[in-house]
């Protein structure tokens, strides 16, 4: 098992060393630094630890204090992903004060022998000592953290795809990290009940509950790490449209400054033509604010002339384009000596998933079964 903490450790500081290289650095991104720090910090102290624990009583409590932090840090990061704020709010800061109370409460109650004999995480008392009431509600207040955090983070994150439509016509993949979130917030929620039973009914024993406890979080490090190097998900740089704005506050955004018909229309034809002249969509990473400052208008504007004019968001508007220029090379006798795929990314795609999955939702057919159709 100590293998385990020992890889999950090592990886956790090395994702932090690639991030540390990345440029430019996003909110995040210095988010995410300091999570992979605290994750890497928190096993590698507890795997050099595991022999005291839990007969070091304000050890062994200072270690549980640590998930405090796991859960905001998860938080912290989607909300940073799902906004399009630069700086860190100070007033964010106020998720990690229960571990801070926590930890300077351990460090008040130290100097108090009397009072502080009943602080352990275990079962055994020194004489007639009784958990203080204090602690108890320490206890508690951290296992409600981890399962609370993972459902705000969980809500969030599910603001994102949408939002990514709406900025960008790259296809960028972030099911697996939502999926990941789902299920270590399940499992450890698990673990999380089975400590609780551990410390009321004294079942299972405290060593497997803070075992797993940990094994969760390396678990979490590796497969992070794993996917983030595969899709791209995490080491590249984008910033997302804010996506929870009420609709109300959109709609009120649009009345300000709302394009009249007439001019809708004039700027309905500037992106035809302009489209038909440069062909922007060919480009993988274009976004909103890029093509409004190639048009040179207003980004609100030219998102309201997508959405109205064009019925679509972002995403698909752009990708309407792609196909239909995949669909004429497929019969251009100067792309004969080119696959599918090659076609697909010299018509603006990024990647063959999302080539085919937008070809077949927007054509019906897959892009091999379009081609034998011709």
């Amino acid at each position: 098992m100590k293998y385990i903490y020992f890889i999950a450790c090592f990886n956790a500081f090395f994702f932090l060393g690639l991030l540390l290289h990345k440029k430019p650095k996003l909110q995040h991104d210095r988010i995410l630094i300091f999570w992979l720090l605290y994750l890497g910090i928190a096993i590698g102290t507890y795997v050099l630890t595991m022999g005291f624990f839990p007969s070091a009583p304000f050890l062994s409590s200072g270690i549980i204090a640590l998930f405090l932090l796991h859960g905001p840090f998860m938080y912290l990061y989607i909300f940073a992903l799902t906004s399009n704020h630069e700086g860190f709010k100070i007033d964010k800061l106020w998720h990690f004060a229960p571990f801070a109370a926590f930890i300077l409460y351990l460090l008040v109650a130290s100097g108090f022998p009397a009072y502080s004999q009943g602080i352990r995480v275990d079962h055994v008392t020194q004489g007639a000592a009784k958990q203080p009431l204090l602690f108890l509600l320490f206890l508690v207040l951290t296992a409600l953290s981890g399962p609370m955090y993972f459902f705000l983070a969980h809500q969030r994150f599910r603001q994102i795809k949408e939002s990514i439509h709406h900025f960008t016509s790259r296809d960028i993949d972030l099911d697996w990290l939502g999926k990941l979130i789902y299920t270590f917030g399940v499992i450890w929620t698990i673990f999380i009940i089975i400590a609780v039973i551990h410390h009321v009914f004294h079942l299972f024993s405290i060593a497997f509950c803070i075992n797993g406890l940990f094994l969760s979080l390396s678990a979490f490090i590796i497969l992070i790490g794993y996917f983030g190097l595969k899709q791209k998900g995490i080491f590249i740089s984008y910033v997302l449209e804010e996506p929870n704005k009420p609709i109300a506050e959109k709609k009120v955004k649009y009345a300000a400054s709302r394009l009249k018909d007439a001019d809708l229309k004039k700027c309905f034809h500037k992106i035809d033509n302009y489209f038909e002249a440069k062909k922007p969509y060919l480009d993988p990473d274009l976004t909103l604010p890029k093509l409004a400052e190639s048009l040179n208008v207003p980004t609100h504007h030219l998102s309201q002339v997508v959405n109205e004019m064009h019925g679509r968001n972002f995403f698909d508007f752009i990708n309407q384009f792609r196909v239909e220029e995949v669909k004429r090379k497929i019969q251009d006798t100067n792309f004969q000596n080119y696959s599918l795929l090659g076609i697909a990314l010299e018509s603006g795609f990024n990647s063959k998933s999302a080539f085919n999955r937008v070809f077949k939702k927007i054509t019906g057919f897959t892009p091999s079964e379009y081609k034998k159709q011709l």
